[in-house]
């Protein structure tokens, strides 16, 4: 059974991020990856700004336990999300090679 975490609200969405954002900087901690998932992220970024915002303009997703709070026309969720994404990615794959490399 899945726990429900709703109980948080408008917060839901947000705590959600912000817990895997701290699974993604234990990640990057790891392998000394910080430098690295900076300029993914930066590269990324504008691309999955402009996907996520026409997604949610056309309607193609709700999201509905989120603060309501929102920056350059997305809820601030998203742009937590579109910077623990890549970082995640990044700490896995650079944890991955420096577990390789021991």
């Amino acid at each position: 059974m899945i726990p429900d975490i709703g109980v948080l609200g408008p917060y839901t969405y947000l705590a959600t991020e912000l817990l895997w954002g701290c699974v993604a900087l234990c990640l990057l901690w790891y392998a000394d990856a910080f430098r690295a998932a900076a300029r993914t992220t930066l590269v990324l970024y504008p691309f999955a700004y402009l996907w996520d915002w026409y997604t949610l303009e056309v309607g193609v997703f709700a999201i509905p336990l989120r603060t309501g709070v929102e920056f350059l026309g997305i809820p601030v969720e998203e742009h937590v999300f579109m910077l623990v994404v890549p970082a995640m990615v990044v700490g896995t794959h650079e944890s991955l090679r420096r577990v390789e490399d021991e």
